[in-house]
């Protein structure tokens, strides 16, 4: 009985030790499973990090070190995430666009790391989200305003100003007539989220707040502007027509030498159709989208022609035939730059007032 009983112990015992057994190597498992997990936080803060980093390397310099833009010359990159797929955002880092230069050198783990820090977004929406209901009355509720201002600084000011005035390339937003006679912000709405491809305005994916709270700015700002003494702002395209058309062609034909770039029937065929008023005159007078023309000889003599494509006084950029861009540091090879806007420049000392009236009188007949 005392064998039988002993026996029974140690059996009994050894069941229970299994069962302690594995109930250690459960919560062991447990245990490693919390700890491997905790230590991928730190591998993709790390990764969010390494972009941040790339970032301040390759791009502070000209988007700002908020990813902020630096109007008018370079836009924000704050909610790109909204306007181009990742693809599109990597596409770019390799290829450049206009002055954008290509960074083709870069790692694919250091694309991977900046793409997604600058498709992050560091700014809470919570500013951005409006009070109101779903009622098809326009909202302007203070915080909704402000919220909206935040979003129009980061994804629209670059074309139509902060003031939504007009800037690099779009038109005055306070004076548009869509705007004003967009009580509800239906028309506002459907032009930001589709776009207007023919007039290069991409579309944006605002959700519904966020697109509340930018119309509610944008009809802020329109008040604003009526508001102000006079009810003017900027220039209707009836102020621009008062010269003499003969004249203006006389003097595009002699004394301005515009024929000896340009053609009436060539490159400036049907500019009055695509520029009307202040930005057909600015476009003649200084056409800052005009494309430069740069040589850089290398030091084995050969010369390399294209598009200017970028220029610092560290590093000259073009854009070969092929549409391949190439770049070399400025203090190993000499470059000379042929840029037509140049001539444009030259000619604000000869200007006359008439001269400038009669240009623009001819230039808006070429239809």
């Amino acid at each position: 009985m005392r064998r039988t009983t002993r026996f029974t112990l140690v059996d009994e015992g050894g069941y229970h030790g299994m069962k302690r057994f594995r109930l250690v190597a459960f919560l062991a498992a447990i245990l490693g499973l919390v700890a491997y997990l905790g230590r991928q936080t730190p591998i993709y803060a790390a990764t969010d990090q390494d972009g941040a980093q790339s970032y301040a390397k390759h791009c502070a310099i000209c988007h700002g070190e908020q990813r902020e833009g630096i109007l008018p010359a370079f836009p924000p990159l704050l909610g790109i995430e909204h306007q181009m797929t990742d693809q599109q955002i990597i596409d770019l880092i390799h290829s450049g666009k206009g002055r954008m230069p290509a960074f083709p050198k870069l790692q694919p783990e250091e694309v991977t790391s900046l793409t997604r820090y600058l498709a992050s977004s560091d700014i809470s929406t919570s500013a951005t989200r409006s009070t109101a209901g779903s009622g098809s009355t326009l909202p302007h509720p203070s915080g909704a305003t402000d919220g909206g201002g935040s979003l129009f600084q980061q994804r629209c000011a670059f074309c139509h100003g902060r003031d939504a005035a007009g800037g690099e390339s779009g038109p005055d937003l306070t004076r548009s007539k869509l705007v004003i006679t967009d009580d509800d912000g239906d028309k506002i709405s459907e032009v930001v989220r589709n776009g207007r491809p023919d007039k290069k305005m991409p579309a944006f994916n605002f959700s519904n707040d966020e697109m509340l709270s930018v119309v509610a700015f944008i009809k802020a700002q329109e008040a604003k502007a009526a508001a102000q003494k006079g009810n003017r702002r900027g220039v209707d395209v009836s102020d621009l027509q008062t010269g003499n058309t003969e004249a203006g062609r006389q003097y595009f034909n002699g004394a301005g030498t515009c024929a000896t770039c340009h053609s009436p029937t060539g490159d400036l065929a049907g500019i009055a159709s695509r520029y009307q008023g202040l930005q057909l005159e600015e476009r003649m007078l200084y056409p800052r989208d005009a494309k430069n023309r740069v040589a850089v000889t290398l030091p084995s003599g050969q010369k390399i022609t294209g598009t200017l494509a970028y220029l610092d006084e560290f590093t000259v950029g073009l854009r070969d035939s092929s549409g391949t861009y190439r770049s070399w540091a400025v203090s190993n090879v000499t470059y000379t730059v042929d840029a037509p806007v140049h001539a444009h420049a030259d000619l604000f000392s000869k200007y006359t007032d008439a001269d400038i009236h009669n240009l623009m009188a001819y230039l808006q007949t070429l239809r």
